[in-house]
């Protein structure tokens, strides 16, 4: 066992030794499904309720309605916890090139100074407070905004956040505020391998990234590491397509339609190099990643196709040799909303060298979007209908696929109970009974 930390110390891993904090909102809901499913598959779901998930910051009011964030810090210390992760989620032009968990604040309204002081620095002020100082906070900073910066500048809610650059000083002012608390860690959302692996993308958003740091107060000893995958389904490892340069038929694997030239097909890959890619851009070695590994098991059966057990032995067709060895079964990479995965690895410390450890970001169970349009949520109505969230429709990046959304789906956030049960039938490792 690690020595006890002294309080106030900022450690370099605040996973490893710690007791992880359990959302008994979220477990209420686990133990409700699994006591109305029973059998098995019951006792399966139950076993699930044992784990850490984020609490989200979606909106000024999640700060204080409900449990609130003050509630969740003080049930922590009831369970004796030390660790709480916390998601910060609501940048102005929020979530700019999707519709399903688009935000409450806009640029062109005064979102930034709102950002600031109705959101940023009322966390900061909850944070501060003498009672929490013994606690792990880890704060996962705005899910998909700089990707977006990296990708999407077509999109004109998106040009306008990096045009005005509400994104990089929102994201700059979370860290330089939060920052201010030893006992709090930064870990920035930097998307995954289906989206930033692309060598183009992946430069520019290295770049970007090590720029948005660098300006920070305290500069690349602001933030503790970078997170991936945060509520995506890209699997940790694909263990029958270990080299995107194989060739088949004269074709490299990584040519085949599903990774269209992208040469990270999983998870860790794609975070290890990127750790060394921002170590190398001169951010110390102290930095670690985090994966989602929430839902991106891939066991079970999906999609008409059970997980392989083995490589293709097909060689002459890369298409065919790719889909008969990949785990991760969605028609396509892109495919974002409500799929038909398992759950993945169970949230643990220091899993691998580099990685500081598995988390479960976005809580299983939870909708990614509403599945038809004109359902208002009267919690969030800023919260819209997005094409790929509809069961019957088609890939937005790729018409030829289909989404592979689940049909009955609630708004974002909202529990969707056939979901969690086949991501319990699907997790990776299996779940024991």
């Amino acid at each position: 066992m690690p020595p006890t930390p002294i309080p106030g110390t900022h450690l370099d891993n605040p996973f490893v030794g710690a007791t992880w904090y359990v959302n008994p909102d979220w477990a209420a809901n686990v133990l409700n499904q699994a006591q109305q499913t029973g059998g098995v598959l019951g006792q399966k779901m139950a076993k699930v309720a044992q784990y850490s998930t984020a609490v989200w910051l979606d909106r000024i009011g999640a700060i204080t309605e409900g449990r609130g964030l003050q509630g969740h810090l003080d049930e922590a210390l009831a369970q004796g916890a030390n660790l709480i992760t916390i998601v910060i989620y609501d940048l102005p032009n929020r979530d700019c090139a999707a519709d399903a968990s688009n935000g409450e604040l806009l640029i062109a309204e005064n979102g930034l100074q709102r950002y600031k002081t109705d959101y940023i620095d009322v966390i900061y002020n909850i944070l501060a407070q003498p009672q929490y100082r013994d606690l792990r906070i880890v704060a996962i900073i705005e899910p998909d905004s700089l990707p977006n910066l990296v990708t999407n500048l077509s999109v004109p809610a998106c040009a306008e956040a990096d045009a005005t650059g509400a994104y990089v000083q929102g994201i700059q002012y979370a860290i330089d505020t939060l920052h201010q608390l030893p006992n709090v860690y930064i870990y920035l959302d930097i998307a995954h391998s289906g989206w930033l692996g692309w060598s183009d993308n992946f430069q520019k958003a290295v770049t970007l990234y090590t720029q948005v740091v660098q300006g920070t107060a305290d500069g690349f000893n602001s933030i503790d590491g970078f997170v991936t995958n945060v509520s995506n389904y890209t699997p940790l490892e694909e263990p029958y397509l270990p080299d995107s340069s194989l060739t088949i038929g004269g074709q490299p694997v990584r040519s085949a339609k599903f990774y269209e030239w992208n040469p990270y097909f999983d998870e860790l890959d794609f975070a290890q190099a990127l750790r060394q890619a921002f170590i190398q851009q001169g951010l110390p070695s102290s930095i670690g990643m985090l994966i989602d590994t929430s839902r991106n098991g891939w066991g079970g059966s999906s999609y008409g196709r059970s997980r392989p057990t083995a490589p293709s032995t097909n060689t002459t067709n890369v298409d065919v040799y790719v889909d008969e060895s990949r785990v991760d079964r969605r028609y396509h990479r892109g495919n974002w909303c409500n799929q038909a995965s398992g759950i993945g690895e169970r949230p643990q410390a220091s899993p691998v060298p580099g990685i500081d450890a598995y988390v479960w970001i976005k809580p299983p169970g939870e909708s990614d979007g509403v599945s038809e349009p004109g359902i208002v949520d009267p919690v969030d109505p800023n919260k819209k209908f997005d094409r790929m969230c509809d069961p019957n429709g088609q890939n937005l990046y790729n018409s030829a696929y289909p989404t592979g959304a689940l049909p009955n789906a609630p708004h974002a956030g909202r529990w969707f109970p056939e979901h969690f049960e086949i991501l319990v039938q699907n997790a990776y490792p299996p779940i024991q009974p």
